[in-house]
């Protein structure tokens, strides 16, 4: 067994893992000042994540863990190259944490205005970086053997924007079915009503994404070499079309299944059209870094995967336990009353 592919195919896992997580608590984060009307409808969207969010950010460490412990070289050049959109991303997700805890602490409006844009921003700020992070990754970033040679607006390019609003579209749809799930009443019907109407410019910024990436990337090259491999776009887009269909069947929770599908098929995609590279060079092929050249010993790969193949199994069943425990809908009635909530 190739160890190299066993930890590329686990850091694919896990990056689509966490947004597939994450990313209805940055939905629902941006979405909290516009589906809540009173500021208690706005504590019943913060509170339907609240006892998550926290333990889906250790997908997030997993990811980042598992590509400085396997794919050492990456790990430190992507964040000497990238170190400025990581480090704005990094300020996001802390001052994100901190609103969450400070909102609650005051009753004034004025404080909890300005936590609920602090919110808005910090839920909005990491998914349209993730995305454009993404979406130079698969474009390949300007690197050669004398080092990078791009800077942050560079990173700004229209590709770079266009896979930046995918991932913002797919967190926003993603949110507004998790908080119909999980709400009752108008602030329920008000969420899936949202979720209809941002699946129509959902779709049209997949489609945009998925026809500049033929022009902008090398991403298809793994699917015409090896056409089985189809399955994961075939896939992403099955299910994107099963979330309109689902919630035009009154379906919601199903809805929300097959956008978590959905956001599993579209990092997958990336993935497997990366293979083998972690991250392409646009200047010269010779210096991409690949799961070979970047890679850790085989004697450390070795070790990690009998780490990896002991712990993940435990983080999924803790993680399945919790979302188990906290299924129930959130009430704003059942807000009011904890004084322990948010």
């Amino acid at each position: 067994m190739d160890l190299h592919i066993v930890w590329f195919v686990l850091w694919g896992v896990l990056w689509a893992v966490y947004f597939m997580l994450d990313g209805f608590v940055l939905g629902a984060g941006m979405l909290h000042r516009v589906l809540g009307r009173t500021d208690l409808e706005r504590r019943v969207v913060i509170n339907s994540f609240g006892p998550v969010w926290d333990g889906n950010e250790v997908w997030l460490i997993t990811a980042g863990g598992a590509t400085f412990a396997a794919f050492p070289t990456t790990y430190a050049l992507m964040f000497s190259y990238l170190y400025t959109p990581l480090l704005l991303l990094l300020f996001a997700l802390i001052v994100r944490g901190v609103s969450f805890e400070f909102r609650s602490k005051e009753e004034g409006a004025t404080w909890r205005g300005c936590w609920d844009w602090a919110i808005v921003l910090s839920s909005f700020v990491p998914a349209l970086l993730f995305g454009v992070a993404f979406g130079n990754i698969f474009a390949g970033l300007p690197m050669d053997k004398a080092g990078y040679h791009g800077s942050l607006i560079a990173l700004l390019n229209p590709y770079g924007i266009v896979s930046g609003l995918l991932f913002v579209m797919l967190f926003l749809e993603h949110g507004a079915l998790y908080v119909a799930v999980k709400s009752t009443g108008g602030l329920s019907r008000r969420a899936e009503s949202l979720a209809r109407t941002l699946w129509v410019p959902l779709l049209v910024v997949a489609v945009a994404f998925l026809g500049y990436t033929n022009f902008a990337t090398k991403l298809y090259d793994n699917y015409l070499k090896a056409p089985v491999l189809l399955v994961a776009p075939l896939v992403a887009v099955a299910a994107l079309v099963g979330v309109r269909l689902l919630l035009g069947a009154g379906n919601t929770l199903a809805a929300f299944a097959a956008s978590c599908v959905t956001i599993l098929g579209v990092v997958g995609t990336g993935v497997i059209g990366l293979f083998p590279n972690l991250i392409p060079s646009s200047m010269d092929a010779l210096s991409s870094l690949t799961i070979y050249n970047s890679s850790s010993s085989e004697y450390t790969l070795q070790i990690m995967t009998g780490v990896a193949f002991t712990f993940v199994p435990v983080v999924i069943l803790y993680k399945i336990w919790v979302y188990r425990l906290f299924r129930g809908t959130v009430t704003a009635e059942a807000v009011a009353a904890d004084h322990e909530a948010y």
